[in-house]
């Protein structure tokens, strides 16, 4: 389990391709690897990957199946790339921001920056139907780092896009700083929300069941989409 809070950028070493599998080298911030074991489990930009080799104190080797690279943007980094990184929770710490798992949901990208005074806003651009699970004020995980959305727009076939506003401390601790309008970003989605909204969906399906095809005939011939 993870926390969102990022504790440092990793930079690309090295990059070693094998069949089906590419291997990354990673080189640390000071301090980041003390302790760190082979088998721990490591958030890059909040994908959650396995240490599978220790080199001094501040490198690490992390291998990435093929389909993770074909899902997520790991695929694109070039040696020399920067990451955002966070060690593993231990039991007892502090969440900072909210718990979590490391398991990229979907690919977004950022539609417009925005810099108003001391401040840096970012509105991502969200594909169908992953709006459904994000709310204003509510918590995301946007490459690893936990934020919370100011504002939300849904559109009728479930896309969207919502805006994160950033201070200079999280510029400084994170990549968000090099991105630029048409970004991929990977995010993961609060897991309660998840829950929450698909609880309802489905208790909603199950009352409705047998009128739920006129309903969508009556909502189509008002203009309104009920598939969302």
């Amino acid at each position: 389990m993870f926390t969102g809070i990022v504790q440092g950028i990793a930079s690309v070493h090295r990059i070693t391709d094998r069949e089906g599998l590419r291997s990354f080298t990673l080189e640390f911030p000071k301090g980041f690897c003390e302790g760190l074991e082979i088998g721990a489990s490591v958030a890059c930009d909040g994908v959650c990957l396995t240490v599978t080799e220790l080199r001094g104190d501040t490198q690490a080797d992390f291998d990435v199946m093929q389909q993770s690279l074909n899902l997520t943007t790991l695929g694109r980094l070039g040696e020399g790339g920067h990451l955002n990184v966070e060690r593993a929770a231990k039991e007892g710490a502090e969440i900072g921001g909210h718990p979590l798992s490391g398991h990229v949901d979907f690919m977004a990208s950022i539609a417009e920056i925005r810099q108003p005074a001391n401040n840096h806003v970012l509105r991502i651009a969200v594909p169908a139907p992953w709006m459904r699970y994000i709310f204003a004020k509510g918590y995301v995980a946007v490459n690893g780092a936990s934020l919370t959305v100011a504002e939300a727009h849904r559109e009728a076939d479930g896309s969207g896009w919502f805006e994160v506003w950033l201070i200079p401390e999280t510029l400084r601790m994170t990549t968000f700083g090099e991105k630029g309008v048409g970004a991929p970003l990977h995010i993961e989605i609060e897991r309660q929300t998840q829950v929450m909204v698909d609880t309802i969906r489905d208790a909603v399906a199950e009352k409705v069941g047998a009128l739920l095809p006129a309903l969508k005939a009556f909502a189509q011939e008002k203009g309104i989409n009920l598939d969302l």
